[in-house]
């Protein structure tokens, strides 16, 4: 039997489906494209969509499931939903935001958040950042918080001095 992951999130496009799952794939380790499916004559006069043109892009990023839908420029993206990239290292906090941040709104960068070209929010999180504002110790953990909100891209080593009180 074919396991199918309960939920999906779907995300909204006007007409970039296809070019923001091929972007993500590129970005992601164990990622790909896994159906695309077009738009035809029926409901064309609901969708109002070019016959043949893309209409949704299964796809997977690292094993989580998405569907890119086309449905036009009805909706957009904004911060009330964005997608949390956990990182082990200084290096994947690099990576993910190099690549992701690329082509989107620099003032949408703030604390590990970022919009990405398509307008998709993304927090690139990592995990000793988590680790530290759980710590049972609120001086300590404030002090990485703090050093937090003065941040674009997380900084490992600056969160751990801030945290240990050494800056």
């Amino acid at each position: 039997m074919l396991h199918v992951q309960k939920l999906t999130p779907c995300l909204w496009f006007d007409g970039q489906a296809e070019e923001a799952a091929k972007f993500y794939c590129a970005i992601f380790d164990h990622s790909k494209i896994t159906a695309i499916t077009h738009y035809g004559e029926a409901g064309k006069e609901f969708h109002g969509r070019e016959v043949g043109s893309v209409m949704t892009v299964s796809f997977e990023l690292d094993g989580q499931t998405f569907t890119g839908l086309n449905g036009g420029p009805n909706f957009t993206f904004n911060e009330a939903i964005s997608f949390q990239v956990n990182c082990q290292t200084q290096e994947e906090v690099d990576h993910f935001w190099g690549r992701l941040s690329a082509g989107g709104p620099v003032e949408a960068q703030q604390c590990g958040w970022l919009k990405d070209k398509f307008g998709v929010s993304w927090q690139i999180v990592p995990v000793a950042m988590m680790e530290m504002i759980k710590d049972p110790d609120t001086v300590k953990s404030q002090r990485a918080m703090l050093a937090m909100m003065h941040m674009k891209k997380l900084d490992i080593a600056e969160l751990k001095r801030a945290f240990e009180g050494e800056s």
